[in-house]
């Protein structure tokens, strides 16, 4: 992109807008604002302007300033409720100590247009300067009530302890990811740890880079508030009607929801199929040993579970691992006394057992050591010992609810 083109054509850089959907509301609640240019006819994006490193910060400044100050100029137009979302990277943001950026919004202040309005969406990739002076700076902007947003989270980025640092309202998900199956997985750990960390430090999660309703879906499902991307509308240079979406998004989260009904319906049903079918074993081999419960157990189970192994109450494991290779079942006796209340929800998991005396079958997760995704039913033996049984990748992909 010649950049001085775009500096000698001005005039013809202008701001697009798209909006930012709440699920509470389902109506637009913001609008990002995304900088063009319109050259020989064509309208094309100014996103490489301003990543190209080649490129002065100075012209990036002048050529980011007058969008900002266009779409303000537009915004006034705006209910007082809809936010605004302005891209800023480490860099451009700390141009001129951050004044000139703040003098302009303190302008549009002037004009009747709150500050509390406006959400920074910042990047810090690539940034060499000096973090203390560019959090200073987030601090003095939030003292206007300027709202700080984490852009572009995905699976390669996150630095969990920047991001507390930052204490940002807003983090903001790349969608993209999802559509590599090679990141799919990881992406989907990255994600929990970040619902853990918005939740923890009070922050919103926004969905980006929405292209298909899957991807709505998944952002509906791992808690997110705000959505935006080319399936819900593309960038335009006007605002849309606020409730133009609202009946097809009822349509979707209905869908979504009687789905994510029927599966929680299916785990129940499962936890209550297991609870009766375990229940019965153990009490039938209630004077029996461990070896003969596990013997029983097998010949039960062997097509859904795949580990097997008695726990007291402290989390110190009484038994010895029953595990299927693809020899066939083994006894591993290393892992007796092994300990495994450091695990989430463990104990939490036990006193729950130990009250409401009933087996719990756990969310998907990752298992250490074969790296499929299980579930383990937890079940309470007696006063102090407590079964927990692994079940298989295979068997959760024949009952495809439980995934």
């Amino acid at each position: 992109m010649d950049a001085l083109e775009i500096l000698s054509d001005l005039e013809n850089c202008f701001p697009y807008f798209q909006p930012i959907i709440s699920a509470d509301e389902q109506r637009v609640i913001a609008y990002e604002v995304l900088g063009r240019y319109q050259s020989e006819g064509n309208i094309i994006s100014l996103g490489p302007f301003f990543q190209d490193d080649q490129i002065p910060d100075e012209y990036k400044f002048e050529v980011d300033l007058l969008i900002v100050r266009k779409a303000l100029e537009k915004a006034l137009e705006l209910d007082e409720d809809v936010s605004i979302f302005i891209n800023r990277n480490a860099e451009l943001l700390m141009y001129g100590h951050g004044e000139p950026f703040l003098q302009e919004l303190l302008t549009f202040e002037k004009r009747g247009l709150r500050l509390q309005r406006i959400v920074l969406e910042i990047s810090e990739r690539k940034y060499e300067g000096d973090l203390n002076q560019f959090d200073h700076l987030l601090q003095y902007y939030r003292t206007y009530g300027i709202k700080i947003a984490i852009a572009s989270i995905d699976s390669e980025s996150p630095n969990f302890e920047r991001i507390g640092q930052l204490d940002p309202n807003i983090l903001k998900i790349n969608l993209q990811a999802l559509k590599s199956s090679a990141t799919g997985m990881n992406f989907n750990d990255v994600l929990f740890s970040l619902s853990l960390l918005a939740r923890k430090i009070g922050a919103t999660l926004l969905f980006e880079n929405i292209e298909m309703s899957y991807q709505l879906q998944f952002a509906w499902k791992n808690g997110g508030r705000y959505y935006q991307g080319y399936y819900l509308h593309p960038p335009s240079a006007e605002f849309i009607q606020r409730d133009l979406l609202k009946y097809r998004l009822k349509e979707k989260f209905h869908d979504f929801i009687s789905y994510e009904k029927r599966k929680l319906e299916a785990v129940f049903n499962t936890a209550e199929y297991f609870q009766a079918k375990v229940q019965e074993m153990v009490f039938k081999n209630r004077k029996a040993g461990y070896e003969e419960l596990f013997q029983a157990l097998i010949k039960e189970m062997d097509q859904i579970a795949f580990r097997m192994y008695v726990c007291d109450g402290d989390g110190f494991q009484k038994s010895a691992n029953i595990f299927k290779s693809k020899n066939g079942w083994n006894s591993q006796s290393e892992y007796i006394d092994k300990n495994w209340s450091w695990r989430p929800y463990f104990l939490e998991n036990i006193i729950k057992m130990r009250h409401e005396q009933k087996g719990i079958l756990s969310d998907l997760y990752c298992d250490i050591e074969t790296g499929e995704t299980i579930r383990t039913f937890s079940f309470p033996m007696n006063g102090n010992d407590y079964l927990f049984i692994d079940l298989s990748y295979q068997y959760l992909f024949e009952h495809d609810q439980l995934l």
